[in-house]
């Protein structure tokens, strides 16, 4: 989770409004403090300047180290110059939200997770992946219309859908660990 939770605030590094968008010549090297750069790939790059956001579009494919987000689009949110100015002093914050659509797969080492929709909210610090939600660890799976991540708490909540009258669906097998992880490409 943290992990993630780096993969997205450095997302809000290279997406900030004023950054510049000249494609590098060459692999950036790691960052000072250890973070590992971060690689966006996407058909299409918008900044949204009136809505303080950037959109990417078409088979976005952003990775830092491990993890892997794909989605078919991806908007970073930013908080606005006033909502910074109500945030506590020394938190430098800029990002607000992230939102990806369409074939979510978030990917790392330990576990995939696949849904239609995911938002992070960095002020909570907490990740909502709804619709159709599944969730691998090695072999074991857990389905669910939303999942919901607390980063700061490692604690999970997969919740049923009321209006589909589904409940939630887990599958663990017993001696699990160490096995591989099935392959899980979501394109």
């Amino acid at each position: 989770m943290k992990r993630f939770a780096m993969l997205l605030a450095t997302l809000l590094l290279l997406t900030g409004p004023s950054a510049a968008w000249a494609a590098p010549q060459e692999e950036p090297a790691a960052a000072p403090g250890g973070k590992e750069p971060i690689h966006i790939e996407a058909d299409r790059m918008t900044s949204l300047k009136s809505e303080n956001a950037v959109l990417f579009e078409g088979k976005v494919d952003a990775r830092q180290g491990e993890m892997v987000i794909r989605s078919a689009e991806m908007t970073v949110y930013y908080f606005s110059d006033e909502e910074k100015a109500r945030l506590t002093p020394g938190e430098g914050r800029k990002m607000k939200k992230l939102l990806a659509r369409g074939s979510v797969e978030i990917q790392s080492e330990e576990w995939t997770a696949t849904g239609d929709t995911m938002e992070y909210f960095e002020t909570e610090r907490k990740v909502l992946l709804t619709g159709n939600t599944k969730v691998w660890q090695d072999n074991n799976l857990v389905t669910g219309d939303s999942v919901i991540l607390y980063l700061d708490e490692g604690k999970s909540v997969v919740e049923k859908s009321e209006k589909k009258g589904e409940r939630v669906k887990a599958f663990f097998y017993p001696g699990g660990e160490g096995e591989t992880k099935p392959e899980k490409n979501v394109k």
